[in-house]
């Protein structure tokens, strides 16, 4: 039997974060979209995809019974395992991992609040990372991007710059070992995790409306795409 038909998907989903930037009280993975929170709506594409991944969610100790309750409330009873988070992204990651023993997995890090990957995305990334190693959603950069180098800044070209999204897919092997590195700040995603631990990262193709829920404006902008009606 090939590897293929003994390999396992998982999808880590990271609801770390507070409402400081959305001006809210309430974690934004929480707010709502079309009446059910963001966190709900990211949940069920990665369960309704080809890939059908185990679902583990990594949330914030404090926010665990009103996940729950949200779950109940809403009847919500797509399965996942529900594990605390740490003090940083990379330690909640990291809290995720621990609980997968499958050596042979393939493990997709995805952000709970970009709640309109697209089911084909994600089966594109479990696809290309059982083939290349990992496969790091992105899209190419629409504006000129400049860089700033002290008083001065230079441009780049438009053409090479990527813009990162999730999910950050890739073989365990390769995920666990680099999580085995100590902490650092560099630390932005998971492609940096690995990148630093000396393997080649892989873009894979990713979508414009996979936007992160960062400010209030974008769960308007979220309920448009939605809807598929136009916004400014």
């Amino acid at each position: 039997m090939s590897e293929q038909h003994t390999t396992h998907n998982y999808a880590i989903i990271v609801a770390g974060g507070s409402g400081t930037r959305m001006q809210t009280a309430i974690p934004k993975q929480f707010l709502l979209l079309n009446g059910k929170p963001v966190l709900m709506h990211t949940i069920e594409t990665f369960y309704k995809s080809a890939s059908q991944p185990q679902l583990i969610l990594v949330l914030h100790g404090d926010y665990h019974d009103y996940w729950l309750q949200l779950c109940q409330y809403h009847h919500f009873h797509i399965p996942h395992q529900l594990v605390k988070g740490g003090e940083s992204r990379f330690h909640s990651v990291k809290n995720g991992l621990d609980t997968i023993a499958d050596t042979n997995a393939i493990i997709a890090i995805h952000d709970a609040v970009r709640p309109l990957t697209l089911t084909a995305i994600i089966d594109h990334s479990y696809n290309h990372a059982a083939e290349h190693g990992n496969a790091i959603t992105a899209v190419k950069s629409r504006d000129s991007v400049r860089q700033r180098k002290g008083d001065h800044s230079v441009s780049l070209v438009r053409e090479d710059i990527y813009l990162v999204q999730t999910p950050q897919t890739f073989r365990a092997e390769q995920l666990k070992k680099a999580y085995e590195q100590p902490y650092d700040t560099k630390f932005t995603d998971d492609a940096s995790v690995v990148e630093n631990w000396g393997i080649p990262i892989n873009l894979a193709e990713g979508n414009y409306n996979n936007i992160k829920i960062t400010f209030p404006e974008d769960i308007a902008i979220a309920e448009a795409i939605l809807s598929k009606k136009p916004f400014a």
